[in-house]
């Protein structure tokens, strides 16, 4: 101002009364990666572009409806309903329904990452980017996504599913640092053997060993009630001929047990041969509502192939989750003892004794499990990264609340970058932390009865930094906080008093 002062007259200087403020990043922003019907909004292509949505009926909009998944049906006469229904593989893709449970568990803002089209074979290097630059490699230009879910990893090979669920942490824990992988166990309805064909311990192999801080497990697969049998009808069988014999052969039994009369067997087999012919959507429609009438057998199946597509992989229910404990209560609530929305049984039982080596195994790869309890439904009962031998970063709640913090602070501390490395810009920058970690502990983020035992913030000259530093361009700041960790386990003791009146 004084530079400025060559005129006579009256000069205005306005100063800062208040000085800048830390903006807390979401915490909850999951990113899925995964196959869509299309991917385009009007006629710009959005394949391997990372596109934030906040609605189920955007991502309509923009990617389309499910797939068209389809089945293969073989008679089969030791079975109790005497067929066996199978997934055609080539037609199955998970991201469409994952979605819809998504929001079904208090999901809201998220990032799709369209790597192709239903159609394209589900491959791994699509899902990485690993040659192609797509899929998680396109993430890495993205400063907003939290969590990270390729529900579609479980359709791939084995060793293909590993492989992409360990690039997932290296890209959460190596390349942004920023975000935590919410993973499915690989074959994760089935139970477990405790032998070489064990799916906890594969998926434990099968993993690796680096940056298991950066991740989470969950075990077994969700029976949802997504999919309505109303939404399925029996053009979805690609053989239709051998279900024409099926429903044939029933026919014919209720026609040897006197159930039906001959006249009635023939009305119904004229109504079963109409499915080949049926191609009009009101034909199909009409057709189907008439073999429910006429036949148990076709509602059987209807009910078969309406499990077996609920039959999900829990990573996206457990996004949601996330996404509403964060916005019900804060990051550091940790995602468990919650019940899971659309969400019927756990695929597998487990008990105290199933879920011990899950939660404490001697690697320390811990698994999450989810477990149904009388009066209470189905819950989330773990909340352990697969670090679970680590000290600092066991808990899912304390790494994700390191995560916030860290990159707050970090996105603040790019204001004072060229700032004149000097007292002024210490005493400032210490501030400007100190308010926010000081409103974290009054939210109950730290723990500690009071500011100096909740964090500690260092920096200075003869602290932090040396005079070498300072020439360098070096500013160091050293911040101390306390976390507040889950109450796993709840220890109650009991003793007798003696008697004194």
């Amino acid at each position: 101002m004084s530079n400025s002062l060559a005129t006579p007259g009256v000069y205005i200087e306005e100063k800062s009364s208040f000085g800048s403020s830390v903006v807390p990043i979401q915490t909850a922003l999951p990113a899925f990666v995964g196959y869509t019907k299309k991917a385009s909004r009007g006629s710009k292509s959005l394949i391997n572009k990372p596109t934030k949505i906040s609605s189920f009926g955007q991502f309509v909009e923009l990617f389309g409806n499910g797939p068209d998944i389809k089945f293969s049906i073989e008679a089969n006469e030791t079975s109790a309903q005497g067929f066996q229904l199978s997934f055609v593989n080539a037609s199955r893709y998970m991201l469409y329904n994952s979605i819809r449970l998504f929001y079904a568990n208090g999901g809201a803002d998220c990032y799709i990452v369209s790597v192709g089209v239903y159609g394209d074979e589900i491959n791994a290097d699509q899902l990485t980017g690993s040659k192609t630059g797509g899929g998680i490699a396109s993430l890495e230009k993205y400063l907003e996504p939290t969590l990270l879910v390729i529900p579609d990893s479980v359709l791939l090979s084995k060793d293909d599913c590993y492989s992409t669920q360990a690039a997932m942490l290296s890209h959460c824990g190596y390349k942004m640092k920023n975000r935590f992988a919410i993973l499915d166990v690989y074959n994760g309805d089935q139970e477990r053997t405790f032998d070489e064909n064990d799916v906890v311990n594969n998926f434990r192999e099968g993993v690796g060993s680096n940056h298991l801080m950066w991740g989470a497990a969950y075990y077994p697969y969700i029976q949802s009630n997504i999919v309505k049998s109303s939404d399925l009808d029996f053009t979805s069988i690609e053989n239709k001929e051998v279900l024409i014999e099926i429903l044939n052969s029933e026919v014919d039994a209720n026609l040897a047990a006197e159930i039906i009369t001959e006249a009635r067997a023939e009305g119904i087999k004229a109504e079963i041969a109409k499915i080949n012919d049926a191609t009009d959507a009101d034909a199909i429609k009409s057709l189907q509502s008439t073999l429910k009438v006429v036949s148990p057998k076709i509602n059987g199946i209807l009910e078969d192939m309406q499990d077996m597509i609920n039959l999900m992989p829990p990573s996206a229910a457990m996004a949601g989750a996330y996404t509403m404990c964060d916005n019900a209560e804060s990051v550091a609530k940790s995602p468990a003892n919650i019940s899971l929305g659309a969400v019927v049984s756990p695929s597998v039982d487990i008990n105290n004794d199933n879920q011990e080596e899950l939660n404490l195994p001697l690697n320390g790869k811990a698994v999450n499990a989810i477990r149904s309890f009388a009066g209470k439904g189905v819950l989330v009962w773990g909340a352990r990264t697969l670090d679970g031998n680590s000290q600092d970063f066991r808990y899912i709640s304390v790494r994700r609340t390191m995560t916030f913090l860290e990159q707050s602070i970090k996105f603040a501390a790019e204001a004072f970058v060229f700032a004149p490395n000097n007292s002024t810009t210490w005493s400032t920058l210490r501030a400007t932390v100190s308010n926010f970690l000081n409103n974290q502990w009054q939210s109950g983020l730290l723990a500690g009865n009071s500011p100096e035992d909740a964090y500690q913030i260092q920096i200075g000259l003869g602290s932090t930094m040396t005079s070498n530093d300072i020439l360098d361009g070096v500013l160091k700041m050293t911040v101390k906080v306390a976390i507040t960790r889950p109450a796993e386990f709840i220890v109650i003791t009991f003793e007798q008093l003696q008697q004194k009146s």
